[in-house]
């Protein structure tokens, strides 16, 4: 999860039509599952597993960042959250590492590390920022090293030796909008496309995406973010 756009947000976070769409998307794409602890890499405020343990009957989160000042303890809707700069082997059965793989030099390298530490059969639900064309100083301003079309992804994590389970591209609906805004952009200064919203542009703006979610796992084909489950054999 990106830092920055916690920083951007603050506590509006959960209202945001970004992040709440994409937490409807992220229980979408874990649908059927039963996992009982979850492991999220480069966490941030572990926005999205906390949202997990109260959303599912997930009974703890392991969140990871190595940018977190001390390790502790918390709790949210009953259930441990702890907080650390790193792991040793563990048995969560569920790997959440959202936005995270376009920070860092060797994608293939971290999911191979945090794959050797979960066992056999976790998940890993990862999602990444979609379309090289679609680079801009937004990208420059969070410090990603690429963004990656869905085949791209899964053989990124094919290689890293899991298993594709399904991947599909979510925001679809609100591309062509998005895709216009980030082009005519192209060459301005550095900074984030994120920006707080008023009550109604965050309402329709979710509403949109939400009428997205039944097709969302059949999207192949457009979006803003490409969402990837997939499994340690």
């Amino acid at each position: 999860m990106d830092l920055k756009e916690e920083d951007i947000l603050g506590a509006d976070i959960g209202r945001h039509w970004y992040y709440r769409s994409k937490a409807a998307a992220l229980r979408r794409a874990v649908a059927g599952l039963r996992p009982r602890h979850l492991l999220d890499v480069g966490a941030g405020s572990g926005f999205f597993s906390r949202h997990l343990l109260v959303a599912t009957s997930a009974e703890s989160a392991l969140c990871v960042d190595t940018g977190y000042a001390r390790d502790r303890d918390d709790s949210v809707a009953g259930k441990t959250v702890r907080y650390r700069r790193d792991t040793g082997p563990t048995d969560c059965d569920l790997v959440l590492m959202m936005d995270v793989l376009e920070h860092v030099d060797d994608d293939r390298g971290l999911t191979r590390h945090y794959a050797s530490k979960v066992p056999s059969g976790a998940h890993f639900l990862v999602t990444v920022p979609a379309f090289a064309f679609l680079w801009s100083g937004h990208d420059v301003f969070l410090e990603h090293k690429r963004r990656y079309r869905l085949l791209e992804i899964e053989a990124t994590l094919r290689e890293s030796g899991l298993e594709i389970v399904r991947g599909a591209y979510f925001f679809g609906l609100v591309f062509p909008l998005a895709a216009a805004v980030r082009l005519a952009r192209r060459g301005e200064s550095v900074r984030s496309s994120l920006k707080k919203h008023g009550a109604f542009t965050n309402g329709v703006l979710a509403a949109i995406c939400a009428a997205e979610l039944p097709l969302f796992p059949y999207n192949r084909l457009a979006g803003l973010s490409a969402f990837v489950l997939a499994r340690k054999p």
